[in-house]
């Protein structure tokens, strides 16, 4: 049974893995990857005296963060909500309505968006305008864009990920919850000493995970609500994911682009190790290995 698993992981994620040495050549289509001119680390010294390696890894970095925190904590908030409906037809309609989202799809996200957002016929603007205020230019002003993603994202993703707290919940032994309400205890006092605590191993074990992928970007949402190639919001929606975009695409570097990407790669590797590390200092019982 675990065949297709090990055949999926050898194929998509070893057999590539030569082709990390287009990180350290000037590729060109004439020469092919192994013939191409070496140049060593030049790509990357490239990334960093341009300034681009630390403005894709701030931001990428930062937004990734805000979606772990936050979207942890929502999605255990909701989960506890759901777990304190009494009535099941009123939690199942809940449930519904905030797994839909999670199966829209980013290009009518983008859309939606971009309907709301335009400058000349977005409904935001027709409504400002009909209380007589100046229009927003958003798709020209960089600092408003790092909230309308992560609410975006929160809005998206809150529902379907509280699935996995919520199913923790309800494998809370009854009898538990049955003794601290004849000692006494009220709902936000179960909700505080007995069901948070219950979710601390499935918390640490969804974040260790989350932080192996914090340089690695949401592409379909970035790319859908910004695009790859609005330059008047490099400062706050650049990311890895779509330097690497337009590397490829825009400008043909196969270089460039494999260069950010096994600095995405080994970054995100430093970052499990270090985490588990200390989760293992201090919860052993809960770290990966």
């Amino acid at each position: 049974m675990c065949l297709p698993a090990i055949a999926f992981f050898i194929v998509f994620a070893y057999l590539p893995m030569p082709g990390l040495y287009l990180a350290f050549i000037q590729f060109n289509y004439s020469d092919g990857i192994f013939n191409s001119p070496f140049v060593g680390f030049n790509n990357f010294r490239f990334l960093v005296i341009n300034g681009d390696l630390f403005r894709l890894t701030f931001n990428t970095v930062a937004y990734n963060l805000a979606f772990i925190v936050l979207g942890n904590v929502l999605q255990i908030f909701v989960a506890v909500l759901l777990n304190e409906l009494r009535r099941k037809w009123f939690k199942k309609i809940s449930q519904t309505l905030m797994f839909l989202p999670h199966f829209i799809s980013a290009v009518l996200i983008g859309l939606i968006a971009y309907n709301i957002l335009n400058y000349e016929f977005g409904y935001l603007n027709a409504v400002l305008k009909s209380f007589g205020m100046e229009p927003l230019k958003t798709y020209s002003n960089p600092d408003i864009w790092p909230f309308i993603i992560v609410l975006t994202y929160l809005w998206q993703s809150t529902g379907y990920g509280s699935i996995v707290y919520f199913a923790a919940i309800m494998g809370l032994d009854n009898e538990i919850i049955e003794a601290s309400e004849i000692d006494g205890a009220n709902a936000f006092q179960r909700i505080i000493y007995i069901i948070l605590p219950w979710l601390k191993p499935t918390f640490i074990i969804l974040l260790l995970f989350s932080l192996g992928g914090i340089l690695k970007g949401n592409f379909g949402l970035f790319y859908n609500l910004v695009g790859a190639n609005n330059t008047s919001l490099y400062a706050t929606t650049d990311i890895i994911e779509t330097y690497v975009f337009r590397s490829l695409i825009n400008n043909f570097n196969f270089s460039m682009g494999s260069a950010v990407s096994l600095y995405q790669s080994v970054f995100g590797f430093f970052v499990v190790i270090t985490a588990n590390w200390l989760v293992r200092k201090y919860s052993p019982e809960n770290s990966l290995f």
